[in-house]
């Protein structure tokens, strides 16, 4: 089956049906318990510092154990599974000092992701699709991380934009989507989204793309200051698959900005939460049982497309999730609008 007929085959369930996202990567990676050896494997045993924490080198190091993730996923119920590739730019893999292998390791994270998908499709009989994971990077271009310098950036534009490209790039053969995803900074998003359409302008290759912000806290703001509507005023010119929120909030905190956009948005949104917040040992505490309640409501309500979990999400989550929506009819995207739609930190809107 090709990525076009994966689509398409995607699409149709989407309109039947709520499909179904994996949970969290890093989760089942801690559950490993890797040492400092466990992270370096052969090929990184004589590295000049430590990497201990470095998930994503995990696709070059221990291939094995993340591919076993992904199939776990997917046998747990996932329509669709994210690329073990969060930090795999080389403005995040900096932190290790591992820009130069930033590509493989996008690349390799991909791959593995194909190679699973396809492998439980075959067994299966149905179609299983791999999301590019694009994560925000620990930079910021539209905050300064300087008190007393408020115009002061550590990036700019192009060096994000540039990063994305070749992130991207490396990725594009063996995903099915990409998604830019736990969207921090609005401007981070633009300079990925830039990067994603440079991409198909020079392949050709119209790679859908899904985007996913994260409201911070309770202030119902992304960490730039955006509402869930300015935030989708700002980005619905890439045209997303999808949209929608994951990470910061559990499921309760984050319905009411999942009901904001479902009620703008024409186009699927997509919904992740955590599994609840964080205890004072910075865990998670949610069972699958409870997470999956709240979504099942989400579902029921017609709010959402597309549902999966983020930080403290297991394949038990993933499971109960499932079956939660298993019954429930996807969200109908609104009928697009024509009129005159801004943002900055809050919405604008003129009608025609």
């Amino acid at each position: 089956m090709t990525r076009i007929d994966r689509i398409a085959a995607l699409g149709a369930k989407a309109r039947e049906h709520i499909l179904i996202l994996d949970g969290a990567m890093g989760t089942q990676i801690q559950d490993l318990k890797l040492d400092e050896a466990g992270y370096r494997g052969a090929r990184f045993a004589d590295w000049h510092c430590p990497i201990q924490g470095n998930n994503d080198i995990l696709n070059l190091s221990a291939p094995d154990a993340v591919k076993a993730i992904h199939r776990a996923y997917f046998e747990a119920g996932a329509d669709i599974v994210e690329t073990n590739t969060f930090s795999a730019t080389t403005i995040a893999q900096a932190d290790y000092d591992m820009q130069s292998v930033a590509v493989d390791i996008a690349r390799e994270g991909a791959r593995l992701a194909r190679e699973a998908a396809d492998e439980v499709a075959g067994r299966t009989g149905t179609v299983r699709g791999v999301a590019g994971a694009i994560g925000p990077t620990n930079k910021t271009l539209s905050i300064s991380p300087q008190v007393n310098d408020p115009g002061y950036r550590d990036v700019d534009f192009e060096t994000v934009r540039q990063a994305y490209f070749e992130q991207a790039g490396a990725m594009a053969p063996y995903v099915d989507f990409f998604l830019i995803e736990t969207i921090f900074d609005t401007l981070n998003a633009k300079a990925a989204i830039k990067a994603l359409l440079d991409l198909r302008a020079e392949t050709g290759e119209a790679i859908p793309i899904i985007i996913s912000g994260t409201i911070t806290d309770r202030s119902g703001r992304t960490l730039s200051g955006q509402t869930a509507s300015a935030f989708w005023y700002s980005v619905r010119h890439a045209r997303p698959w999808a949209v929608g929120l994951n990470c910061a909030l559990g499921a309760d905190e984050m319905r009411p900005y999942v009901s904001e956009l479902a009620r703008i948005a024409d186009t699927r949104i997509i919904a992740y939460p955590n599994a609840g917040l964080p205890n004072d040992m910075g865990e998670y505490d949610e069972t699958p049982n409870q997470t999956a309640g709240h979504l099942g409501e989400w579902a029921s309500s017609g709010l959402v497309n597309i549902v999966g979990g983020c930080c403290g999400t297991t394949p038990d989550h993933i499971r109960a999730i499932a079956a939660a929506a298993k019954s429930a009819s996807p969200r109908q995207p609104v009928k697009h609008k024509s009129a005159m739609m801004l943002s900055g930190l809050e919405p604008f809107e003129l009608a025609s």
